[in-house]
């Protein structure tokens, strides 16, 4: 049967159904995308490689493109967290339209000389928006409690993970935890053995799967750490290993540069973990800040 035409009305009933929010229906779809059996993903490959076309698209339509069958088309909608298809192209349009409303029209046109920028910096800024929709509130609220009562915290992650751990254990130290961050993966790993049920440790990867910081995760969390992901993707080897995971999606950009766009978001997840273990303790917090501000005056004429 084909899917009924969709009215203004619907985008408005679906909204209030979801908490006065839509689901960033690609963004979720890319992180769940390694987790879902082949069928399912061709369903989810069709959605994220074709959406304004899928919007208009009946359920029998969508599943020919992937060549699967109707009932597969609803429950891969099912595993994307909607109630059905029809839901998942409601939240999909107001997703698709709130993104070309953005985009320059007419004289607005972008400069060829600066398509990349914007695209970049248009990517970037839609990455962080889907991150905070994506994060999982129990997995963020509990991650707030270990560390804000953690003796010690670990951050640990490589490659271009490496600099995030860098700045998170200089902000965090800033508000009286004590927290290090090692750029070699054989010191983060030792440290990780060092660690115990007083202690977290934070591993930053963006598709969960470098041997190194796995081997860090499993160190801490077989020491008996509290061991905490923040990853893009939901299924990986290391969401496996850790005790709680923060998923925070990424957007493709051209030229395979969604591992970058990725940092922006877990960047921004981490300044809300700092504001909030802070808020936990702000006695702490001010007096920690207070030596920070100082330190700062000495090197600033």
């Amino acid at each position: 049967m084909e899917e009924p035409t969709q009215q203004a009305g619907d985008l408005d009933t679906i909204e209030q159904r979801e908490g006065g929010t839509s689901q960033p229906v690609l963004a979720r779809t890319r992180s769940l995308l390694p987790s879902l059996q082949a069928s399912d993903a061709r369903v989810a490959k069709v959605i994220l490689e074709q959406p304004d076309a899928v919007i208009y698209r009946s359920v029998s339509e969508v599943a020919e493109s992937a060549e699967t069958s109707s009932a597969t088309v609803v429950r891969c909608a099912q595993k994307l967290g909607f109630r059905g298809f029809h839901d998942l192209k409601l939240a999909l349009a107001r997703e698709r339209a709130t993104f070309q409303a953005v985009q320059p029209q007419g004289d607005q046109a972008i400069d060829e000389r600066i398509a990349v920028l914007a695209q970049v910096t248009s990517a970037g800024a839609q990455t962080v928006r889907d991150a905070a929709a994506l994060v999982d509130p129990a997995a963020f609220e509990a991650t707030v409690s270990a560390l804000a009562a953690a003796r010690r915290v670990l951050f640990a992650g490589v490659g271009t993970s490496a600099p995030l751990t860098q700045d998170a254990a200089y902000r965090f130290s800033a508000i009286g935890l004590r927290a290090d961050a090692y750029a070699d993966a054989h010191v983060q790993h030792f440290q990780a053995l060092q660690l115990d049920a007083h202690d977290v440790c934070v591993a930053i990867s963006h598709t969960g799967s470098t041997r190194e910081t796995l081997e860090v995760a499993q160190a801490a969390h077989g020491s008996g750490a509290c061991t905490v992901a923040i990853t893009s993707f939901a299924s990986s080897p290391l969401t496996e290993i850790a005790d709680q995971v923060i998923v925070a999606g990424t957007r493709e950009v051209a030229f395979q540069l969604e591992a970058m766009a990725s940092r922006l978001a877990h960047l921004a997840l981490l300044d809300a973990l700092l504001v909030a273990v802070a808020s936990r303790d702000q006695d702490r917090a001010q007096a920690a800040l207070l030596h920070f501000t100082d330190m700062l005056g000495v090197h600033r004429p």
